[in-house]
């Protein structure tokens, strides 16, 4: 008896303590809420949820009053025995006035973003996973004021505010993505980072070479990993996810997952991520010239060409990425904060589409245009100390070792050489951030940088009918290197409650060196030794007169040193030119300025304003030049007009950004973003044309509805059009990336999608996302892309989590 007395007396305290678990949710997307606050009116009795949004209560009376505070939600008052009918489930109302967004990446450390003078672009990982992006450029793309340029299906380019490629800058916690090889030409990094471990991206529009230097002239893309989770109060925690995604116009095939153990001091994330692309499929309602009528398929070792039965199926863009991602997370004691970690991906082989499309005297030109695989390993360690001292309170220590991999292959139709070139490069980087709060109203940030990269480069022509394999020229000068040597300061004070002042000033030092085989041409030199100096600056204010306005204002000063891609690199950059090393370069130098204007009009509406003029002087650009006197010189078994990057042009780029948002019912909300950018650039002979990289109109309007577990958003993305006279010159040469006027010239059209995503919380555990992409099926193709976008695209994600 005594025995079923001890067990009922177990089982009724146990079952009771449980039920004192309550779970605080987002009323927005229905996500739990970690870090609310749950006090009595007194507040003598507290708790905090967990990072699942629970909290234990039990120490509370029935009739208690409880306080849910949340810095980014309204406060909610209910009593104990009301949280506890109600399926132990609270639903905190999101309060865009009380939220107080924290951003990183201006001085890379955490800053209310009402102190920031420059515009940055946040996107939350919850905005992530509901946009379900295939890759991280869609991800940017979905964030309504980045232009994304796609040469292929694995490709990414993105563009901010007319400037492109090495002109912008991508980080992944912290550590510099930009790579001495990075080209003028679109470049598809981008999509090495896995979407599905980001936890937060923020895009600093406009310059950011104070903190970043060199490459930060248009903007600065700051990717943020997951961190692994530390347990709570000495519990040990397990949690993952698993995810699986098809979409329809690719025939896409993805399967995440990712598990945390959090232990006292020690947390452990892993991520695994596989995807793989079929050929994708064009919508039916659009320009003809973008059909892909034929193909070059080998047939018995000959090149043939064959009529496409399905001309909206863009043949030969398939491929497959894997991604991988562990991090360690130890906290030692309340000084110290330790994060290491481990990044690998790697593509499969992708065609180049827009080469395989090219035409020589009406026929198709190449045979094979492929991408050898993509690969990008990053391993990195940050050291965090909080100790305040006459020197600092916080000091970071970042130290990271990158590896990039990457190779072209083509072959001519009907030709048995493939020609094949082979880069690898090590990157190695150190930074030192220190942050001093003086007092209430004055920060000091400042640091040192140090960043080495050396070029590994190789080329060979491969005999495809007797396979014989013999040396060719390489892309770019083999064991180059490009090293870059930094210390900066910044400076934010609040001069008053409603006038906030930021600037900065950064010294930086690029030293190149190449050495130039002559074996396959007759250089007139024989090596590139640059050692060159960059000063840059920013100032800016942020004024907020009342509780409804904000201005900023912001000058800043940005700089781009020349690389080893624009020092010796050889290639083909379009049929009948050949560009070739130019050891005489300078950095080029950006001077911009920007106003913007923030309105709260209420608790509903909210409208973004912004216009920036950019100055761009001896901007490093493909001109005309000369080899030894020679202009034309025989590459690739064709005659070609030489060219070379060089110091040879000024370019001015200016725009102008809106946005709203409207809550205009309780589960509704209406919001808009619109970008226009307009720009041009010197010619040789003393002209101007327009500037290459400058994006047509773009924008997007999205309709929201929210209640506890449904998520539906309507949408419509669209782009201006850009006529044959404002295309940049080299994109007038391109016609085959256009549709063709009346008059037989290219232009680019504009076009639209409709749109609508839904999401679905069956459980706490189970979640689904059903998407339909371009409803009315068009055809379309972005500025300067060689691939037309998907057609009318389903996309089904189901999320599981422990």
């Amino acid at each position: 008896m005594r025995l079923f007395l001890i067990v009922v007396f177990t089982l009724f305290f146990v079952t009771d303590n449980a039920a004192q678990s309550i779970t605080v949710l987002s009323r927005s997307n229905n996500q739990p809420i970690p870090s609310v606050t749950i006090h009595n009116k007194t507040k003598s009795k507290t708790t905090i949820t967990d990072f699942d949004g629970v909290a234990d209560i039990s120490d509370f009376s029935e009739t208690e009053k409880l306080y849910f505070v949340h810095i980014s939600h309204i406060t909610l008052t209910s009593t104990k025995s009301e949280v506890l009918t109600s399926a132990n489930k609270v639903y905190l109302e999101v309060d865009e006035n009380q939220l107080s967004e924290v951003v990183i990446s201006v001085s890379k450390w955490e800053q209310d973003k009402k102190d920031v003078t420059q515009k940055i672009v946040s996107i939350t990982s919850d905005e992530i996973s509901f946009s379900t992006p295939q890759t991280s450029a869609d991800l940017l793309q979905s964030s309504g004021q980045v232009f994304i340029q796609k040469s292929q299906l694995g490709g990414g380019s993105p563009i901010i505010r007319g400037f492109s490629t090495n002109r912008l800058l991508l980080t992944v916690d912290g550590v510099r993505m930009n790579n001495a090889i990075f080209r003028g030409g679109n470049v598809q990094n981008v999509i090495s980072v896995d979407p599905f471990t980001i936890d937060r991206t923020e895009v600093i529009l406009g310059p950011g070479s104070v903190v970043y230097g060199s490459d930060a002239v248009g903007g600065v893309m700051n990717f943020y990993t997951a961190q692994p989770k530390i347990a709570i109060r000495g519990k040990n925690k397990f949690s993952g996810n698993a995810i699986a995604r098809y979409a329809s116009a690719s025939n896409e095939k993805t399967g995440h997952i990712d598990f945390n153990i959090g232990l006292e001091k020690w947390a452990f994330l892993t991520s695994v991520s596989y995807t793989d692309f079929d050929d994708l499929t064009m919508g039916s309602h659009g320009p003809d010239d973008y059909l892909r009528n034929e193909y070059v398929e080998i047939i018995d070792g000959v090149d043939t060409v064959i009529e496409n039965d399905d001309p909206e199926s863009q043949v030969f863009t398939g491929y497959d990425q894997f991604n991988f991602l562990q991090k360690i997370h130890f906290i030692p004691n309340e000084r110290w904060d330790i994060n290491a970690g481990f990044i690998y991906t790697k593509t499969s082989d992708y065609p180049r589409y827009d080469r395989l499309i090219r035409r020589r005297d009406g026929n198709l030109r190449s045979a094979e245009w492929y991408y050898g695989p993509q690969k990008w390993l990053m391993g990195n360690i940050q050291l965090t100390n909080k100790w305040k001292n006459r020197l600092y309170d916080k000091v970071k220590f970042t130290a990271a070792y990158q590896n990039f991999q990457e190779s072209r292959n083509d072959r001519d139709f009907g030709d048995d050489i493939l020609t094949r070139t082979k880069e690898d490069v090590d990157a190695y980087s150190a930074n030192l951030d220190f942050e001093k709060k003086f007092d209430d109203k004055t920060t000091v940030y400042y640091g040192l940088e140090y960043i080495l990269n050396q070029v590994s480069s190789e080329g060979s022509e491969f005999n495809v009918s007797n396979s014989e394999v013999t040396a060719a020229p390489s892309r770019y000068p083999d064991g180059s290197t490009w090293q870059s040597i930094a210390a900066y300061v910044s400076l934010k004070s609040k001069l008053s409650e409603k006038l906030r002042f930021q600037g900065g000033l950064r010294y930086n030092r690029i030293i190149l060196y190449s050495e130039f085989d002559d074996v396959f041409f007759d250089f007139p030199f024989t090596e590139a030794n640059i050692d060159t100096e960059a000063f840059t600056g920013t100032a800016g204010i942020s004024w907020l007169p009342n509780d409804i306005l904000q201005w900023k204002l912001n000058f800043s000063t940005a700089f781009r040193a020349p690389n080893i891609d624009d020092v010796g690199k050889i290639f083909d950059s379009e049929p009948g030119s050949v560009v070739v090393p130019n050891p005489d370069l300078e950095p080029e130098y950006a001077y911009n300025g920007e106003i913007g204007l923030t309105a709260n009009v209420g608790k509903n509406f909210k409208i973004d304003l912004a216009t920036y003029y950019t100055q761009l002087d001896n901007a490093l650009v493909r001109r005309d030049f000369s080899l030894n006197g020679e202009t034309e010189i025989l590459f690739g078994g064709e005659l070609s007009n030489v060219q070379a990057i060089q110091n040879a042009a000024n370019a001015q780029i200016y725009g102008f950004e809106a946005g709203f948002r409207y809550d205009f019912a309780k589960n509704f909300n209406l919001s808009s973003k619109y970008t226009f950018t307009g720009g041009e650039e010197e010619l040789d002979d003393g002209s101007v044309s327009p500037s290459r990289h400058v994006a047509p109109q773009f924008g997007s309007t999205n309709l929201n509805y929210t209640n506890n577990k449904w998520m539906i958003d309507f949408s419509a993305i669209y782009n201006g059009q850009f006529d044959f006279e404002e295309l940049a010159p080299s994109q007038q040469n391109n016609d085959f990336l256009y549709a063709l006027d009346e008059n037989g010239n290219p232009y680019s059209p504009s076009w639209y999608t409709l749109n609508v995503r839904s999401r679905y919380q069956f459980t706490k555990s189970l979640q689904a996302t059903l998407t339909v992409e371009n409803i009315t099926d068009q055809r379309y193709r972005p500025y300067s892309s060689g691939i037309a976008g998907a057609g009318r695209n389903f996309i089904l994600s189901l999320k599981y989590s422990l």
